[in-house]
């Protein structure tokens, strides 16, 4: 298995002989980055915005989802869970959160999570051993909301996205504040993630990837 990630919120899921998931593309108009060229089975956004939903940039798709619900494509369970928030503009802030169940591993990708889920929301998620969170604010989890998130979903490995880099257009804050947080010292960037086994239980650590051009 192996999880890349493009820039802000997007990334690709995939293991050999079951279906490649692409969440949250996005408009490089509005997050920066270069523009995406990606292929899929199935795509997802988390919601309805320039940064989370530009389906354009992604070919191949057969099933794209939107909203919440229990799904079962090309052998990988998914687990959408819907929560709204409560944001200072009129746009929508509703957000869907996906747990992408490979067997191998379980990954939740929190999209444009803003606020703490209930214990409900949490305990619908399921397992979860990798979770993708959002950590710079912007709109987003700050960097202190983020490690309550952690904490409550206890995954083996958490991945920030959603954060200041050179290449971003948004005002976001930076990681660091997150690993601060978090009580993590330097951690080496990776160019992805890749799983060779299934994860077993232990101390959550975070992994930082290179977003991929």
């Amino acid at each position: 298995m192996e999880i890349t990630w493009f820039g802000h919120s997007c990334f690709r899921i995939t293991e050999r002989g079951m279906a490649t998931v692409v969440s949250d593309p996005f408009d490089y108009k509005f997050a920066g980055y270069k523009p995406l060229k990606l292929r899929a089975d199935i795509l997802t956004t988390s919601n309805d915005t320039p940064g989370h939903n530009h389906s354009q940039a992604v070919k191949g798709y057969s099933h794209y989802l939107t909203g919440p619900g229990e799904y079962e494509i090309g052998e990988v369970f998914i687990t959408g869970v819907r929560i709204n928030g409560q944001h200072s503009t009129n746009r929508d802030s509703s957000n869907t959160m996906y747990v992408f169940d490979y067997g191998k591993a379980a990954i939740a990708h929190l999209g444009a999570l803003m606020q703490v889920p209930s214990q409900t929301d949490i305990e619908a998620l399921g397992n979860v051993d990798i979770a993708l969170v959002p950590v710079g604010g912007g709109g987003s989890l700050t960097a202190a909301k983020a490690v309550e998130v952690v904490s409550l979903l206890e995954p083996s490995i958490v991945v920030p996205m959603h954060f200041s880099t050179p290449a971003a257009a948004l005002n976001l804050t930076k990681v660091d504040k997150f690993l601060k947080e978090m009580g993590v010292g330097e951690v080496e960037n990776e160019s992805s993630l890749k799983i060779t086994r299934a994860i077993t239980a232990g101390e959550t650590r975070v992994v930082l990837l290179d977003y991929q051009t």
